[in-house]
């Protein structure tokens, strides 16, 4: 609870910031106030579980994990911004303000008692990232996927809402103690309809946020057309705060009708696996790429969700963790690189900018080469240890079938992953030296560092949460 008062009023204080004559105040500040954020979220460790704002914000040691990887993750982005000095008609504090208030909504939809302050949360979050998505004014493609980001969004929003109502129709209650109770109490051979009728339109909306299919055809365009920074805090903390809420409304709302909901979530988590990897496969655009790896990454944490096993809770935690570092580094060497080199006009994302890296940048092919490889899931890093727990959840439950197809996806992604791992060490390019400050390379190497060593030590979290 403590971040998100905490945000709400730094946020405001970061606007004023922006009034200032000298700008370079702002990344310092931004990053203090995140370390602030960080520092409260672990006061009521061990405290919970704890309700708060008349019993619609609910505080335990699985709220604060996943608070935690959504303010670690943010402060890494922002340490990796650079200030925005790159385009002369940005906004610091606009945009540090706007991230600071995104991840407001973050929050409350990872610890949400409520539905209304589900979707209070999720507001919060997607209007400031429509926003953030075309705030290059310039960029066509960042005008693009802002439009196309917000008339999806608005969309999906109205399915969540629509799904909302029907089951306050259902049980009476927005509360999620309340819904639980009234599906444990539904009498044997009644099927309450409305109520069902409410989750699947609920679910369309969430599945919506974290770029399931069939509800995923915004992504690749929206990252691709998003400033890259914007689009690494698109692809982690969003993610990571819709599958909190997904598991939170799952597990404490609707685990007594587990029967109706597994199969229809397992078929998008198979249908979602099938589309990123084979998507990911054909394209020749990095950013596009992690587009559709960010796509097969959700289906593989659907599982978690489909098995809904007491491992799938630290399974979950665990890969959103894994996954945000990963991707974090991946983006971040992107950046760097993309400004170096352009293709017709544009910065160059595609596989190509890559070729030569190791040569004269070995710090940052090692960072993306072990980014990649966590990704792809491969031992003695922490994408490893992520699916595995996945898989084991799944295993436990006996969903042996969507196991085995996630396990042949995984088999897909070495295809693509390993591509940059080619480009960066066995092809010849321009041999530039990219210039690195000295903070964002820190930055690069702490995620690089916790992905090896949370794949030499994945039982950090067991017990924790």
């Amino acid at each position: 609870m403590y971040p998100i008062i905490l945000l709400s009023v730094l946020g405001v204080v970061t606007l004023f910031l922006g009034f200032s004559k000298s700008k370079n105040i702002l990344l310092p500040a931004v990053l203090f106030f995140l370390v602030l954020a960080i520092a409260s979220n672990f006061v009521e460790w061990n405290k919970g579980p704890l309700l708060y704002f008349y019993d619609m914000l609910r505080v335990d040691n699985l709220t604060l994990a996943f608070n935690g990887i959504v303010l670690l993750s943010a402060f890494m982005i922002v340490a990796i911004s650079g200030g925005f000095q790159d385009n002369p008609d940005s906004e610091p504090a606009e945009y540090y303000g706007l991230m600071l208030f995104s991840l407001v909504g973050a929050l409350m939809m990872i610890g949400f008692e409520h539905m209304i302050m589900l979707f209070i949360g999720v507001e919060i979050l997607s209007v400031a990232m429509y926003i953030l998505t075309g705030s290059n004014k310039r960029n066509l493609r960042s005008n693009e996927a802002a439009l196309k980001y917000f008339l999806m969004g608005a969309f999906a929003t109205g399915f969540m809402l629509f799904g909302m109502t029907l089951i306050y129709g259902a049980t009476g209650s927005f509360k999620l103690s309340h819904i639980h109770g009234f599906a444990s109490n539904i009498q044997a051979g009644t099927q309450p309809f409305l109520m069902y009728a409410g989750l699947l339109l609920l679910l369309i909306g969430m599945l919506f946020k974290v770029s399931a299919a069939p509800f995923h055809f915004w992504t690749p365009d929206v990252y691709e057309g998003a400033p890259t920074i914007f689009t690494t805090f698109m692809s982690t903390i969003v993610k990571t705060a819709g599958f909190a809420a997904l598991f939170r409304l799952l597990n404490t709302s609707f685990s007594e009708i587990y029967g109706f909901w597994w199969i229809i979530i397992a078929v998008i988590a198979v249908l979602t696996l099938l589309v990123g990897n084979i998507g990911a496969t054909s394209q020749n655009s990095f950013k596009r790429m992690l587009a559709y790896s960010g796509i097969s990454h959700a289906g593989y944490m659907l599982i978690a969700l489909t098995a809904l096993t007491k491992p799938s809770q630290s399974a979950i935690v665990f890969y959103s963790l894994a996954y945000s570092l990963s991707t974090i580094c991946a983006f971040g060497v992107l950046i760097l690189v993309s400004k170096e080199k352009t293709f017709e006009g544009q910065p160059n994302e595609r596989y190509e900018a890559f070729n030569g890296l190791a040569k004269q940048n070995p710090v940052l092919a090692f960072v993306l080469a072990v980014s990649m490889l966590s990704l792809a899931g491969i031992p003695l890093t922490a994408g490893f240890w992520g699916k595995f727990f996945i898989f084991t959840s799944a295993a436990e439950r006996g969903i042996i079938w969507i196991t085995v197809i996630a396990v042949l996806m995984s088999a897909v992604g070495i295809y693509y992953y390993f591509r940059v791992i080619i480009s960066s060490y066995l092809k010849e390019g321009d041999l530039i030296k990219i210039r690195v400050a000295p903070f964002y390379q820190v930055i690069l190497l702490l995620a690089t560092f916790l992905t090896i060593l949370f794949g030499l030590a994945p039982g950090v979290f067991e017990g924790l949460i």
